[in-house]
């Protein structure tokens, strides 16, 4: 019977300090295995083509495109390195130490504010560009567009520093027992500063953008305009839609994570389903996002089709016509 006991325990040798192992035989841990599995994958390769269409073609250098690219790579981050180890805690011990457990909620948290950031960007983006198109060009230049997006990746370092900066100082003090990977975060701060704030400047923006949007689809229908204007104001309305949907499918993903996640605890462990579910919920959204552009973005499925059969490789293919 104590053979049976130690071999369920991380670290059989310390007994009661140590942490059970998760249960991996079960078909609840084999399918939530797969699906991680498979959303890594997916999440990974989807954004490494959005990443590779964006960055190799001319045409696909506009600003808007680039706070895409922005979007991609926090993306792709959490595809290549958070999903898997997220995948190997929830499905095993952790046996690499309170540093690593420490860098990897750090890299986490930078992920994604990044992520939430370049998405408060593109809504700023799509409010500027309907609401005063004249100027659009002028206001987000390229060098506007690179300190937005430089901003947005030190605000996510700053805000990771703040939330975990506790754990550096007391090193695997949060944990319950050997073998467990938690953290403490500052919640009020991460609360406000990485969901609050941002979620009500992008409610605000696209509440304007569809005001914006509706005035100036009425104005359209009482007035004969020109007909290269009036494409001009269908395709910035159509494009300020399709970035709405981004928005909607981030809010969708986060706000359950954001509103239960905290209620509890201030320390943060993959060990509760509900905290285990939730974080696979905002780690989803990193996912749909090349979906989306898949479905609704023309350029997006010729860029990859471009890429798959190793068109890119060409001579000349950055000058390719995606658009």
């Amino acid at each position: 019977m104590m053979e049976v006991e130690e071999s369920e325990l991380c670290f059989p040798h310390l007994h009661n300090s140590s942490c059970r192992k998760p249960p991996s035989h079960t078909s609840e841990a084999h399918i939530t295995l797969v699906l991680l599995v498979f959303m890594s994958i997916t999440t990974t390769l989807l954004n490494l083509l959005v990443i590779i269409s964006i960055a190799h073609f001319r045409q696909l250098h506009s600003s808007t495109n680039l706070i895409l690219l922005s979007l991609a790579v926090s993306d792709f981050l959490v595809g290549l390195v958070v999903t898997p180890v997220f995948t190997y805690i929830t499905t095993s011990c952790w046996y690499f130490g309170d540093i690593l457990c420490v860098l990897f909620y750090v890299v986490t948290v930078i992920a994604c504010t990044a992520s939430i950031g370049s998405v408060v960007l593109i809504s700023i983006d799509r409010y500027l560009a309907i609401s005063d198109p004249l100027r659009y060009s002028i206001k987000m230049n390229r060098k506007v567009i690179s300190v937005s997006i430089s901003v947005c990746w030190i605000n996510a370092f700053l805000h990771t520093l703040i939330v975990t900066f506790e754990n550096w100082l007391n090193l695997g003090a949060y944990k319950s027992c050997q073998g467990e990977c938690t953290v403490f975060f500052w919640i009020e701060f991460d609360l406000m500063w990485a969901f609050v704030i941002p979620i009500s400047i992008i409610i605000i923006l696209y509440a304007r953008v569809f005001v914006i949007a509706v005035s100036q689809a009425r104005a359209m229908r009482s007035h004969v305009a020109a007909e290269k204007g009036k494409i001009s104001k269908k395709s910035e309305t159509k494009a300020a839609k399709n970035l709405g949907i981004v928005v909607l499918v981030y809010l969708l993903c986060y706000c359950p994570y954001y509103s239960v996640a905290y209620v509890d605890t201030v320390l943060i462990s993959l060990n509760s389903p509900v905290q285990t579910f939730l974080c696979c919920l905002v780690f989803m959204n990193s996912g749909l996002n090349p979906l989306i552009y898949t479905m609704i973005y023309p350029w997006f499925r010729k860029s990859i089709k471009l890429i798959v059969t190793l068109q890119i490789l060409k001579s000349g293919s950055r000058d390719y016509l995606v658009l």
